[in-house]
């Protein structure tokens, strides 16, 4: 297993400075659309400072103080060059997929990724004449899938609802000897677990709406470079799309990143308690979850990671159906029936079919359901979950009578 960070970095990674010998802590939340300048010729230095790479603002858009702090402290988390904020992880997702690909040009992704992705391909890329062709990274060989025109491989470890892990650095030294970009989504690991950009990923995408800012009170995602030239390419298409998030989010997602380590800390202890205990359970036939040593991508985690978030699945028995996932999920007390996940609380959701069959290590017929465990406390948790399994066989009964 990679070896843990220190959370220091995190803690002052964008502090305020001290100003006539003291300041703020925090820093202040500072709102405006509108920039003022104290001559022409500043204005103009600001503008000639801005399209030379700088992060400064002309405008408010741009982004002032307590957006510079967050950007600061995810290039710390991640190990950037530069952070680039948007309103969502898909708005992330799309803002690279537009940066990197022209008319023309061919993709390679990995077919578990955030479904999201497919529907930006169906609704935007194709329109565009982009190709995005979808690869299973354990059962195809790369090298052979790209071609003349490919210009990017996006990846995403572990993968959305089975949490398949790849084996990072062996895609990345393939796609980089071709001078490919590879593109990986790390909202999984909250950014804290992996550095993908030390595995040789180029850029890192991170919906921070999740484990970021922690709270479920957030809609926010984060771009993450390695170089000076994918930053170039980035801040461009920002520029374009006119991409802004409010001071306000900004500010709630700063206030998350510096309790991420002990946050999901909490989320792996008790993830991993949950997730042993449904290993054991005669109503589940499989547990996903990459840090157990039973799971397929074990290995791969242990080697690459340094922990495991809170997001886990399990397929339901033979014998059990959808009918009785539905039961399993509504008979919860302390799980709430939601999509999203990152935040405090625990969360249940039933995998859609057409969603898994997007996977190829998916060969199963058993109904899927996702789970983000929270921090409750994992024994409440666990005698939910013991009573809502318990359930499935009064359930069954009425379903026989019927």
């Amino acid at each position: 297993m990679s070896s843990p960070r220190s959370p220091t970095s995190l803690l002052h990674a964008g502090a305020p400075a001290l100003r006539d010998g003291s300041g703020p802590v925090n820093v202040p939340v500072v709102r405006t659309s509108t920039v003022r300048f104290e001559s022409a010729a500043a204005l103009a230095d600001h503008h000639h400072r801005r399209a030379a790479g700088e992060r400064v603002a002309s405008y408010g858009r741009h982004g002032l103080d307590t957006h510079r702090a967050l950007e600061d402290a995810i290039i710390a988390l991640e190990g950037g060059h530069r952070a680039f904020l948007a309103p969502s992880g898909l708005a992330a997702i799309t803002l690279v997929l537009l940066a990197l690909l022209s008319p023309g040009d061919h993709a390679l992704v990995s077919d578990s990724v955030y479904s999201p992705v497919r529907r930006v391909d169906d609704t935007l890329l194709r329109r565009l004449g982009i190709t995005l062709e979808y690869f299973s990274p354990s059962r195809d060989d790369l090298a052979t899938k790209i071609r003349d025109n490919t210009r990017l491989v996006y990846l995403e470890s572990p993968s959305s609802l089975l949490y398949e892990v790849l084996d990072l650095p062996a895609l990345t030294a393939i796609a980089r000897s071709r001078n490919i970009p590879v593109v990986a989504d790390n909202t999984w690991s909250g950014g804290w677990f992996l550095q993908p950009l030390k595995l040789g990923v180029n850029i890192s995408i991170q919906a921070a709406t999740k484990y970021i800012a922690g709270h479920s009170d957030v809609m926010q995602g984060i771009v993450v470079t390695d170089s000076h030239e994918l930053t170039k390419r980035i801040a461009a298409t920002h520029e374009a799309l006119g991409l802004t998030v409010s001071a306000d989010d900004a500010y709630l997602a700063l206030r998350g990143v510096r309790t991420l380590p002990v946050r999901l800390a909490q989320h792996q202890h008790n993830a991993t308690i949950v997730a042993q205990w449904l290993l054991s359970h005669p109503k589940v036939q499989r547990v996903f979850y990459p840090a157990l040593p039973s799971d397929p991508g074990h290995a791969l985690w242990k080697r690459d990671f340094s922990g495991a978030s809170g997001l886990l699945s399990f397929a339901l028995a033979p014998g059990l159906d959808t009918r009785d996932a539905e039961d399993l999920v509504d008979a919860l007390k302390y799980f709430s029936i939601g999509a999203s996940w990152g935040g405090y609380e625990s969360l249940a959701l039933i995998a859609a079919p057409e969603r898994l069959r997007e996977h190829s290590v998916w060969t199963g017929t058993q109904p899927v359901i996702r789970l983000h465990i929270g921090l409750e406390d994992p024994a409440d948790l666990i005698a939910d979950l013991a009573q809502s399994f318990d359930g499935l066989d009064q359930s069954s009964r009425r379903k026989l009578a019927a």
